[in-house]
């Protein structure tokens, strides 16, 4: 006989209230902690059920039931099943997200080169101060585990931790249990000696696990993600005199092409959040010494944070330009939010 619905979820209220307490389970337990509305002589025809089918167990006569060792395995593989099913559909999601955030960068950086006609810049948006959101570990074969990370900002990274032994189902739930009740919602500078010897105590034997995968999260969270900077409007440069010389406008295009110089930039000092203004020598940017750039950072919440740059002369007409980063800082955020809906 397969498990219906009902009977799934009173096993499981059984497992989980008996891990929660260490004491039998009783059918009147049940019914305050499930929302099926049942009676307790329902539940208690269900569990018997249950307890012919081998799931649960009565220790004794007149006592509550306990999960057998097939119960267990029933309650184990669900459990990684919908762990699965809820990393997978949040990639799905991350990936949707991501296309939409390039494609929404793209066009603003368009928009605003042929608003000023000067050349533009835009970052996508990073996280400032990197927390953990969630941990998985699920087995690869005998001699690895696959270790997913999520960080804020929805970040995910995948590592290969390689173990001496194969590790069972139940192992690997213990390990994400301790895991994940420890560390998630924690910054890298969080997690303490203090904490992590206590988690390698409980993780017993398999402490050397535990540290490999804090190890694993620090690179994730510290991470320095490739900064991903959307052009447009280089060819604007050539219709200014002064910066049309080959050799400058050279420069500027090359820069313009080089990822790690625009970052130098848009990233500055981490910190700043309103309108900054780069005059010729003042800007990070050798390359940019015959230009003016100003820079604002745009806010899409839950800590992330991007730049956006215009660079033309010296003359360039600066009212326009800081009164469209401010329309503009403004307005980013409805945006990505209706590109998100659609």
């Amino acid at each position: 006989m397969e498990l219906d619905e009902r009977k799934k979820i009173i096993l499981h209220a059984v497992i989980r209230n008996y891990l929660e307490t260490g004491e039998p389970v009783g059918s009147r337990t049940i019914s305050k902690y499930t929302d099926l509305n049942l009676s307790s002589a329902t539940i208690r025809n269900e569990m018997a059920d249950l307890e012919e089918m081998g799931y649960i167990l009565q220790p004794h006569t007149s006592a509550g039931r306990i999960p057998s060792d097939k119960g267990y395995r029933f309650y184990v593989d669900m459990l990684m099943a919908e762990k699965e099913k809820e990393v997978e559909e949040m990639k799905e999601v991350l990936v949707q997200r991501q296309d939409k955030m390039e494609t929404l960068l793209k066009h603003v950086a368009r928009a605003l080169a042929q608003n000023t006609q000067y050349a533009t810049m835009i970052s996508a948006p990073q996280s400032r101060r990197n927390k953990l959101k969630f941990i998985q570990l699920s087995r690869v074969d005998a001699q690895q585990i696959l270790a997913v990370i999520v960080s804020e900002g929805n970040v995910i990274k995948n590592n290969i931790l390689h173990v001496k032994e194969d590790l069972n189902d139940e192992t690997l739930l213990k390990l994400n249990i301790l895991l994940n009740t420890n560390l998630n919602g924690l910054a890298i500078d969080e997690i303490n000696l203090g904490l992590i010897t206590l988690m390698k105590q409980q993780a017993g034997i398999h402490s050397d696990i535990v540290s490999e995968v804090i190890d694993a999260v620090a690179e994730a969270i510290h991470a320095e993600e490739d900064l991903e900077v959307y052009t447009s409007g280089t060819n604007n440069i050539f219709r200014y005199p002064e910066l049309a010389d080959h050799k400058k406008a050279s420069e500027l295009i090359n820069a313009f092409e080089e990822k790690q110089l625009l970052g130098e930039i848009l990233q500055g000092d981490g910190e700043s959040t309103g309108i900054q203004v780069y005059i010729g020598a003042e800007s990070p940017v050798q390359s940019m010494k015959d230009c003016s750039v100003v820079t604002a950072t745009y806010e899409l919440g839950d800590g992330m944070k991007g730049t956006i740059g215009i660079v033309g002369p010296k003359r360039m007409d600066y009212d326009k330009v800081v009164r469209t980063l401010r329309r503009l800082q403004t307005q980013l955020d409805d945006l990505y939010k209706n590109e998100n809906q659609n």
